[in-house]
């Protein structure tokens, strides 16, 4: 069975139009949104249009819709355009396998474990194709060599800050995760040129996150974002932003901001890694081998026999 203009274009993942397109969704105006669920229910059709024919599909003005273009990163219609001509060439020939939308209240289990494999996969594939890779090298760098790391994070997002911090210190680097809006501000102030600060929030508006951060900046660290809104606060105060895809739109079962923790730990993965192999051979393999070894004991319990 053909798959609809709809389905391939939501799991395309050989364009980088589709993860702009629902990285903006969420941070754009009533008017401007319509343009964006126009592009993203059938980038086909849209590709034949004039900027005005868009407008009135998409119920809106010409100057809104390029406006629309120049958010998503082009210098207007014409370049957007072309843009969706390249992506519908792209669909024509996918064989990508179609979305099956958001969790509902009478899915069966079955079905919600397809629609949420199918989410993740899309957001780690949009993370992916959009995520800066001079930015993340300037963060792993800075990382690399900071004396001290802190990391902030609220939330579904403290969970993920933790896991940063953790993996961090398995290489032997000094790293702390805070979730608490008072130990963050009094860590923060003791930060300078030597260190480095790492805010993580999904809509880089969290003021646990962002007030620590700027005090971060402003006694000389090193600040880090990781955000799906690059337009955000945290973003304004952080050195190297990584952008960090999440779902379009929520459900009244899951909201984006949780859907934002897979992109941030795909994120904080590519973070570690990168410094593992910057540190080697000054610390982490040596660091790696200890905390291997200070573990191990606690992964060797014996079973219970049957009595």
């Amino acid at each position: 069975m053909r798959k609809t203009t709809e389905e391939t274009f939501a799991d395309e993942i050989q364009h980088p139009l589709p993860a702009k397109v629902r990285s903006l969704v969420p941070s754009l105006g009533a008017q401007q949104q319509r343009v964006a669920r126009a592009l993203l229910a059938d980038p086909v059709a849209c590709s034949r249009m004039s900027v005005s024919d868009l407008a009135d599909h998409a119920h809106t003005s010409d100057t809104t819709v390029v406006r629309t273009a120049r958010l998503l990163g082009y210098a207007g219609y014409r370049e957007l355009r072309r843009a969706l001509v390249e992506l519908a060439a792209v669909i024509t020939n996918t064989q990508a396998v179609p979305t099956v939308g958001a969790v509902a209240l009478n899915d069966p289990l079955d079905r919600v474990v397809a629609k949420l494999a199918a989410e993740e996969r899309q957001i780690l594939a949009d993370t992916a194709s959009q995520l800066d890779i001079d930015a993340l090298d300037a963060a792993v760098t800075a990382i690399s060599r900071a004396r001290r790391i802190d990391v902030y994070g609220i939330g579904s997002s403290g969970s993920v800050a933790d896991d940063l911090a953790a993996k961090l210190m398995r290489i032997g680097r000094v790293a702390h995760a805070h979730s608490d809006a008072h130990r963050a501000m009094t860590s923060a102030v003791h930060l300078g040129e030597e260190d480095v600060a790492i805010g993580i929030s999904h809509s880089g508006t969290t003021l646990d996150v962002v007030d620590p951060l700027r005090t971060a900046a402003d006694n000389g660290a090193t600040t880090v974002t990781l955000t799906s809104r690059p337009r955000s606060p945290a973003a304004h105060y952080a050195d190297v932003v990584l952008a960090t895809a999440a779902a379009a739109q929520g459900s009244d079962l899951r909201s984006v901001s949780m859907s934002s923790r897979t992109s941030q730990l795909l994120v904080v993965d590519c973070l570690v890694t990168g410094v593992a192999q910057r540190t080697y051979h000054s610390g982490a393999q040596r660091g790696l081998a200890a905390s291997f070894r200070a573990v191990l004991p606690r992964h060797q319990a014996n079973a219970p026999t049957d009595r």
